[in-house]
């Protein structure tokens, strides 16, 4: 389960604290799936950082499964981030001179816990998203659509608690954003992790059971996206 009680974040300045979110509650179980959308630079990015224990709060509290990773030394968020919140950014980050099926492992090379099976999920996974013929090419040697896939696969690769998506088709042409999102919610219904995407994407907002905006600072649960006036909580 994800908790999080009265985060606030703010950023000094010269002209004094920027409030950048106020007061953010949400409380997620294994199998929610969560799209947020908002203005850029409304803090979008900036919640999933903090939900993703890369960034602390000013104020409030994030429990991951009734675990508090701001209060943990700095090797076991290391080892926490690892082994509990799997990560797709817009970018999909893979490493140039290694394989499809390298770039997966990543996260295990670092795991003490990781057996042999870790090489068997991967191929599984990257089976299942049409890219077992590709274990073996690198990723200039891919689509943008396949790289994301690469990435999302990397993400599931330790079985997540929490996947946090910052604009995953953000850089993708709308077919190739359509099979990663539709490919995104069948993994996410297998998996049954806590999925949170943060997107301009309206289209692929909409196909999450929880609908959020993020206006002003704070977050507002509705399921019309198209109308930035309908702000009930």
């Amino acid at each position: 389960m994800l908790e999080v009680r009265d985060v606030s974040k703010e950023y000094p300045t010269p002209a004094g604290p920027l409030r950048v979110l106020s007061e953010i509650s949400i409380s997620l179980s294994a199998g929610d799936s969560v799209s947020i959308v908002g203005p850029s630079g409304s803090g979008k990015s900036t919640l999933l950082y903090i939900l993703g224990a890369l960034e602390p709060p000013t104020a409030g509290t994030v429990l991951l499964g009734g675990r508090n990773p701001f209060e943990m030394d700095e090797k076991s968020l290391a080892a926490f981030r690892n082994r509990e919140i799997g990560f797709v950014f817009q970018d999909h980050h893979l490493l140039p001179q290694c394989t499809v099926l390298e770039n997966v492992l990543i996260p295990t090379l670092v795991a003490p816990d990781v057996d042999d099976r870790s090489q068997r999920r991967a191929l599984d996974l990257l089976d299942e998203v049409g890219l077992g013929p590709r274990i073996h090419h690198r990723p200039h040697e891919l689509s943008g659509g396949e790289k994301q896939r690469v990435a999302l696969v990397r993400a599931l690769i330790r079985k997540p608690q929490l996947v946090l998506c910052d604009e995953p088709t953000g850089n993708l042409d709308r077919e190739s954003a359509e099979a990663v999102a539709a490919l995104l919610l069948k993994l996410h219904r297998h998996q049954q992790t806590i999925l949170i995407v943060v997107t301009h994407n309206l289209d692929l907002a909409a196909k999450f059971s929880l609908q959020y905006r993020l206006i002003d600072s704070r977050l507002f649960l509705g399921s019309d996206l198209s109308n930035p006036d309908d702000r009930n909580r």
